[in-house]
């Protein structure tokens, strides 16, 4: 389909997409005018508090099928724009520009600094050098297709604009009613669910041991298919950490249909099974029959967690190891490969708050992310019906998404 020379471009949306979209487009085709339109006094706010404030920007994955299956939602699109934009990429850009990269043992990635204002320098001083217009504190909020004319953008409290062409990078909504000034383009939406969050027990049987860590731990929710191993931390309300939070992610549907309300199994000695655990503690009992339970050093846990163990399995801390049944060591194993915990509610990083849900992919040009429906417009990052587990996967396909849609505008 042919239409009008692209000359004018309003990003709507001023995070890690669409600054990489209007970076790149405006890099690409210097005739181009791009705007960024941004509702908040704050850019690139994500970035400021993702990883800590270390900035987690991609994951040393550099195997493009590999790195696709780090999505639940978005897979076989990201397989093949991968292809095109990947990991690898994303570091060389950002070294390109001076800005260093380092890979932690998990395989997560952050500037060498390890200040996520390394990145928003960066990507504001690259603004800037290519001409990009930033205004923040602007919200849109209708897009006015004009036929072969582009688009006009009705600006709160504002004189409307017009544009050849709108990207849209307003991020994920957690209310379907949100996405209305972009139904009323025709498009649909899959409705928006929380996914990356933590795991809230109904009774809190180790809020006190707060900050207390597990370094591989295989979680289990009841009756699904849901399984993941990793680092395990425990919170006033419950369970988070990297496998807590992959598990979230993929379960995140099912969670959302189940009202937060379901039972998850732990197995704390991961990958140690049942009878190895039941052997090791028989072992304990033998060599350390003069010693309390609460003493023991067979066990990769911190002092308060064993005992916390020893208190649940219903073993008295000032039992002797040599007094201690068949029955206890068994009510002890239990607790350590199969914990059995009710879970009822979660907890979400509000300034990392991603969705699961937006609009779908097959609404949209998988090579360039223009909108079937309304061409001449944009979706890049996650109002689109992507999203990655933990780790660097979210920033990852927002690099990805504003790289096709930059080059697509730049042509």
């Amino acid at each position: 389909m042919s239409r009008q020379r692209i000359e004018s471009v309003a990003v709507v949306g001023g995070g890690a997409a669409g600054f990489f979209t209007a970076i790149n487009a405006a890099r690409l085709n210097p005739l181009l005018r791009v705007t960024i339109y941004e509702k908040s006094k704050e850019l690139l706010s994500k970035v400021r508090v993702s990883g800590g404030g270390r900035c987690n920007v991609t994951h040393h994955c550099f195997d493009p099928e590999q790195l696709s299956r780090a999505y639940p939602r978005g897979e076989k699109v990201l397989r093949w724009s991968f292809e095109q934009f990947q990991a690898s990429d994303t570091v060389e850009w950002f070294e390109s520009r001076g800005v260093k990269l380092k890979a932690e043992e998990d395989g997560r990635m952050f500037p060498v600094t390890d200040s996520s204002e390394t990145i928003i320098n960066c990507l504001m001083e690259e603004a800037k050098k290519v001409g990009v217009v930033i205004c923040t504190r602007t919200r849109v909020d209708q897009i006015e297709p004009l036929g072969e004319k582009g688009f006009k953008l009705h600006i709160h409290k504002e004189k409307a604009k017009n544009y050849d062409a709108v990207v849209v990078a307003s991020g994920g909504y957690n209310r379907e009613n949100a996405y209305l000034w972009l139904k009323e383009l025709g498009h649909s939406v899959v409705t928006p669910v929380p996914s990356l969050f933590t795991f809230n027990f109904r009774e809190k049987i180790f809020s006190d041991l707060a900050g207390i860590s597990v370094e591989k731990a295989e979680v289990h929710i009841e009756g699904t298919a849901y399984i993941e191993t990793g680092p395990v931390l425990i919170t006033h309300w419950g369970l988070s950490g990297p496998a807590v939070l992959k598990l979230s992610a993929w379960a995140a549907r099912d969670l959302y249909e189940r009202e937060y309300r379901y039972k998850v199994r732990v197995n704390w000695l991961s990958p140690m099974n049942e009878e190895d655990a039941r052997k090791q503690l028989m072992n304990l009992r033998e060599t350390n029959s003069k010693k309390l339970t609460a003493k023991q050093d067979m066990f990769p846990f911190p002092a308060r967690l064993w005992e916390r163990f020893i208190e649940l399995s219903g073993i008295s801390r000032e039992k002797r190891w040599a007094d201690v049944s068949n029955k206890e060591i068994h009510e002890l194993t239990q607790q350590l490969v199969r914990g059995r915990y009710d879970i009822q509610g979660k907890t979400t990083y509000k300034e990392e708050f991603v969705t699961c849900g937006g609009i779908p992919l097959n609404e949209v040009n998988p090579d360039t992310l223009e909108s079937k429906i309304v061409p001449g417009i944009y979706f890049v990052g996650e109002v689109l019906n992507i999203d990655g587990i933990t780790g660097g996967f979210n920033f990852q396909a927002a690099w990805t998404n504003g790289w096709l849609a930059a080059n697509a505008l730049a042509k």
